[in-house]
């Protein structure tokens, strides 16, 4: 007999601990922007009532990984913690060396300054904000080479993140000499959260043998990306994800990771690599920087819970709900109207601001006018990602972004439905006042990253 199949979205999951959250007036909201510059990071987190800023160390950590940490040993150097956290790592990813970091910027770090430089490039199918800014804070230059579809909220193409083979063989024929390695980032958080096709990373990991090239994953997000492939890739429909992952990383020379994203973690990160003579250049590194390479700036109890979370992270039944229940929120917001990416990613569902509030032009935000609206309306705290997070070059000029959105991140295990719900509502109101929104303008930034710190101000008038 068939297995009977249920329209409602079940948590694979009970919940064992809450924490309360403190609603907050429409009046209230207003001067907690007015006193945060209008920047939602600097804004309290007892303020927020949903906070979907980032799913990165925002998750609820399973019964098993809070026992885990138990198990952690604090040994300087040497601990057992290290060698259970590596040997998870190898299970999924298996290079030489594999070296702990605090957080996935901190590899970056390491990486670039080893790699990176004056003159150097590094393409990527799209370097979300801290990898932009590693690279370029050593002098190289950063590119973006998505595909075109990548580039089009509207289109429905199953892998946005695919990396544009001809447009990457080009930079290499011309620019070869430049480039010190080849990046991918799956899932593709900069375009939508959009998945990478292992068709493709078979073309990269070509043209990367074809010019003597070394390729890293920025991996975050690697058992979603592996679910979407998965589910939309011929031929992977009966595979196990864990043995979709193990392929994804042979096709690669190293990897960053921030684990504060599907490793499950709260805090964490690794490098990790085949090459020896780089593998030492980055421990040396570490050791300036992170810490012990056993340890890398982690307690010994949070590489025994990454070590579970690893373990937790490819489970069909979790991996189902995930990618189901963020489809759930992006569904939701198509059938009101609400422009929306698509194909919807795995761990956001992202809103096209520039669609949204079309009266406004891209150097006027209007992904940081929708996402402060969010935030007053309904408590909801968001994460743009346009032209306030990529639009300043380099040499201080700006332009536009590819695409003005505001990313609803949602952390792993951690609302429930009825929270999504309510997120709906909220939406569909910012939706409804859309045409309304104010224009904003910087009026204090920093020269790198300044969308974490920079303050803002409504244009009235």
């Amino acid at each position: 007999m068939d297995e009977p199949r249920f329209s409602t979205i079940i948590e694979p999951f009970r919940i064992h601990s809450v924490e309360p959250l403190r609603m907050t007036t429409r009046a209230e909201r207003r001067e907690y922007l007015r006193a945060a510059s209008f920047n939602l990071f600097q804004l309290r987190a007892e303020h927020v009532l949903i906070d979907l800023l980032t799913d990165s160390g925002t998750g609820a950590m399973s019964r098993d990984q809070w026992a885990a940490l138990q198990h952690g040993d604090e040994s300087y150097a040497g601990s057992p913690s290290f060698y259970l956290f590596a040997d998870a790592v190898r299970e999924l990813f298996p290079f030489r060396h594999v070296i702990p970091v605090h957080q996935g910027r901190a590899a970056e770090k390491i990486l670039f300054t080893a790699l990176g430089g004056p003159g150097k490039v590094v393409p990527n199918n799209t370097h979300f904000d801290t990898t932009r800014a590693n690279v370029e804070a050593t002098g190289a230059l950063a590119v973006d080479l998505v595909v075109a579809e990548g580039r089009d909220p509207a289109s429905d193409h199953p892998f946005k993140g695919n990396m544009d083979l001809a447009a990457l063989e080009q930079l290499l024929t011309t620019s070869g000499d430049d480039v010190p390695c080849v990046f991918v980032t799956i899932t593709n958080n900069s375009g939508g959260g959009q998945p990478v096709s292992l068709e493709n990373l078979r073309g990269v990991r070509a043209l990367c043998d074809r010019f003597g090239k070394l390729l890293f994953l920025d991996a975050c997000r690697f058992a979603e990306n592996a679910w979407f492939i998965r589910e939309r890739e011929e031929g992977q429909g009966d595979r196990e994800v864990a043995d979709i992952v193990r392929e994804v990383a042979s096709l690669a020379d190293g990897m960053t990771m921030s684990a504060k994203k599907d490793p499950m973690g709260n805090i964490g990160g690794w490098l990790a690599m085949n090459d020896d003579r780089l593998a030492e250049e980055c421990r040396n590194m570490l050791i300036l920087t992170e810490g012990f390479p056993t340890y890398g700036g982690l307690a010994g109890r949070d590489l025994e819970a990454l070590a579970q979370g690893l373990k937790e992270v490819v489970q069909h039944d979790y991996l189902r709900y995930r990618i189901r229940s963020t489809a759930y929120l992006g569904e939701a917001l198509q059938k009101r109207g609400i422009p929306v990416l698509s194909p919807f990613g795995g761990h956001a569902v992202y809103l096209d601001a520039r669609a949204l509030a079309d009266h406004l032009d891209p150097l006027e935000y209007p992904g940081q006018s929708v996402a402060v609206a969010l935030y007053e309306i309904g408590g909801i705290r968001s994460c743009e990602i346009g032209t306030v997070m990529f639009g300043r070059q380099p040499d201080g000029s700006e332009v536009p972004a590819a695409m003005d959105l505001v990313r609803l991140a949602i952390p792993r295990r951690t609302y429930t439905q009825s929270h999504v719900d309510y997120v709906i509502e909220v939406c569909e109101q910012v939706a409804a006042r859309a045409h309304e929104l104010p224009a904003y303008r910087i009026v204090e930034e920093p020269r790198m990253l300044r969308h974490f710190t920079a303050r803002f101000e409504p244009v009235t008038g």
